[in-house]
């Protein structure tokens, strides 16, 4: 296992700014999710951690080294591909021992830690057959095998379940995070899956346009993102952003939407009066059929039905949002509705 430090790490393809001046520290142990849209920066980023890119600027280190300029092979750290890269002509056995035997590890040791790595992925009594008589999860699972044979410093991921069909992504996942928590190595996952950073990591780095925009808990880049750009892209539904204005009159700042004041957990992003964005999530609103203290008046204009609740759309004015209900709760299209917003979730934040 290892602790990296990515300091100042630019990398730039032709005029394309691919990677801009990234600082992230990841732990020793540590499962650390790079999640962002395509073209964010987040696979050139787990391609310079792993040599096959170098950087124009900056450092890349791996425990006490210095690698920013070492090849692949001498970096300790082993990756996983998006596409399963399993050789078709061998063995699921032989797959999984192809790193050991070019490291030219005798027979013995080389048996021994291909049916262990194949044990934990649950592959133990599928050594003898081909990668075509395998489905898309036990093949996925062939390559984390092989990379995890080797015993790196380093388990690099590269989005590896996003060719598996729902169901099949909802149990490897689980596995998956098991699978690391048990090996305890400091492992690196690139995934533009919102659900799959929030489940599986134990800090996401959400990246915009090649920069870290935000890295933190799970729990906390969900709560209380730091940029409209981060309530917007994780969440489903993504974060409420309603316009309002923050006034001051000698005192603390209040911010109004639609005409309506609201309380708010802390003070608005800024000092000065104007306009901010208002968010909050779709889960955090209390949506009553009949008016209460201090609640917004808005109209429904989309029921939908979830099984476990209704997601419903409503006007607030002229603007929209959107708002978790009971699957009891009596709605229906063009129904008066009043909401209240949970002061300790709102977000406040300047336009742009």
């Amino acid at each position: 296992m290892a602790e990296i430090h990515l300091q100042g790490v630019r990398k730039v393809f032709d005029k394309t700014v691919a990677v801009d001046d990234v600082e992230l520290h990841i732990a020793d142990g540590e499962f650390m999710v790079l999640l962002g849209p395509s073209g964010c920066g987040k696979t050139t980023l787990l391609r310079l951690l792993a040599g096959l890119e170098y950087p124009n600027g900056g450092r890349v280190r791996i425990g006490d080294a210095d690698v920013t300029d070492l090849p692949p092979r001498k970096r300790d750290l082993a990756m996983v591909f998006q596409s399963y890269a399993v050789f078709p002509h061998l063995k699921v056995f032989d797959n999984i021992a192809f790193g050991l035997r070019m490291r030219k590890l005798d027979r013995a040791g080389v048996r021994q830690r291909v049916e262990r790595a194949a044990a934990l992925v649950e592959l133990g009594d599928l050594l003898g057959r081909y990668p075509s008589q395998l489905s898309g999860g036990q093949r996925q699972r062939v390559a984390i095998a092989r990379a995890i044979v080797m015993e790196p410093a380093v388990l690099l991921m590269d989005e590896p379940l996003s060719n598996l069909d729902a169901l099949l992504r909802l149990t490897f996942r689980a596995q998956l995070k098991e699978l690391v928590a048990e090996l305890k190595t400091t492992t690196i996952y690139v995934t533009h899956d919102q659900v799959e950073a929030l489940s599986l990591g134990d800090r996401i780095a959400v990246m915009d346009r090649g920069r870290v925009v935000q890295c933190d808990a799970p729990g906390t880049v969900y709560s209380e993102p730091a940029s409209q750009f981060v309530g917007a892209f994780i969440g489903n539904p993504p974060m409420n952003f309603l316009n309002g204005r923050v006034h001051r009159n000698g005192g603390r700042p209040t911010v109004t939407v639609a005409g309506h004041a609201l309380e708010v957990g802390g003070p608005p992003d800024g000092e000065r009066d104007g306009e901010v964005l208002v968010g909050i999530r779709a889960e955090n609103i209390r949506i009553e059929v009949e008016p209460f203290p201090g609640a917004l008046e808005a109209r429904t204009r989309v029921v939908e039905p979830l099984g476990s609740h209704l997601l419903i759309t409503a006007d607030i004015g002229e603007q929209s949002i959107k708002i978790s209900a009971p699957a009891d709760f009596p709605a229906h299209p063009n129904r008066a509705l009043w909401l209240g917003f949970d002061p300790a979730k709102v977000r406040v934040f300047r336009p742009g």
